[in-house]
């Protein structure tokens, strides 16, 4: 037997996107104040909608990257600034520098894979499920497979946050 359950007055899932969105931008401002170091084996995966309103990510990248992209902040960016809703970040592609600006309402995916933590969301304004795409190959010494965020299979609105480490 299903009960009805009556639709909410109050917006949990933006609440909730909103505040794990803050985390994005807390852990991006510390690295910032740091000096723009990330600490020990810290590392960065960032996926986001390119399409997004405010996005600012060179012609080349937008044509390659239509729909989405995952940059990776770990050993080679640069000026990392970190502003209310949105941050900006130099990386290279292919050896040319670019500046990128991404609101942190565009972001679908932030994992740490240092430390096994990540954090899925949906897309500001948008309410499609992510399309597969290739990671952007932004230069980096290290490379490795980027790990994958999944949705929850059972269309809940529950949000996971795995603490493990790795042993």
């Amino acid at each position: 037997m299903t009960e009805n359950v009556p639709d909410s007055l109050i917006p949990y899932d933006e609440i909730v996107q909103e505040a794990l969105r803050a985390v994005v931008g807390r852990v991006l401002g510390q690295v910032e104040a740091g000096g723009g170091v990330l600490p020990g084996n810290h590392h960065f995966y960032i996926t986001f909608k390119t399409g997004a309103p405010g996005v600012s990510i060179p012609a080349h990248l937008k044509e390659r990257f239509p729909d989405e992209m995952t940059i990776v902040l770990q050993n080679k960016f640069w000026e990392l600034t970190v502003e209310e809703t949105l941050f900006s970040v130099g990386l290279s592609f292919n050896q040319v520098p670019a500046k990128l600006v991404i609101p942190f309402g565009a972001i679908t995916a932030f994992v740490d894979p240092a430390v096994d933590f990540g954090l899925q969301f949906q897309a500001v304004g948008s309410q499609m499920e992510p399309e597969p795409h290739d990671d952007a190959e932004n230069d980096s010494l290290e490379r490795e497979s980027a790990p994958r965020v999944t949705p929850s299979d059972d269309g809940s609105n529950v949000v996971s946050v795995d603490f493990g480490r790795k042993k």
